[in-house]
């Protein structure tokens, strides 16, 4: 699903519409197993004298390592989302303070790609964007299909090579 119809121009369409690669819920999800098992290992070995108030704060204490650690980091992958239709490049992240960024494809100048070993592995990699601004330079790290979006960009900037 990309972006509503009423946020389009007239005559504008959607090319790409994704959001950063799954590989940043790697950590997050290995976080979330090790500490399910520390949480587990913990209210098992909670004295029987303790019991069931010393399991309870065992738990407890798993909540905040689990909102800053997993939670919020799949919050932020999930509402950062990179969009490109047939006049803009539009950027959107945030989990309670939102930021756009709409840059006009006329106003891009460079677009080059890097891929490190994991993002090769992976699927993705990072597009840096120059543009008119002094120091324009636009960075949407973890593309996922980078050299898709990479051709697909450079071929709306400076017309499709057959």
């Amino acid at each position: 699903m990309g972006l509503p119809p009423k946020l389009l121009g007239a005559d504008e369409y959607e090319v790409i519409h994704t959001r950063t690669h799954a590989k940043a819920l790697v950590g997050p999800a290995l976080v979330l197993i090790v500490l399910g098992a520390a949480v587990g290992a913990g209210v098992a070995l909670v004295p029987t004298e303790f019991r069931p108030i010393g399991q309870v704060a065992v738990a407890g204490l798993s909540v905040i390592p689990l909102l800053f650690w997993v939670v919020l980091p799949f919050l932020r992958w999930r509402t950062t989302t990179y969009t490109l239709t047939n006049r803009r490049l539009i950027t959107r992240r945030g989990v309670l303070n939102k930021v756009s960024l709409d840059v006009p494809l006329d106003r891009i100048h460079e677009v080059s790609q890097e891929r490190s070993l994991s993002d090769r592995m992976f699927g993705c990699g990072t597009l840096q964007i120059q543009t008119a601004a002094e120091d324009g330079v636009v960075v949407l790290a973890d593309v996922p299909e980078v050299e898709h979006v990479h051709a697909e960009m450079t071929g709306l900037l400076f017309g499709r090579t057959p």
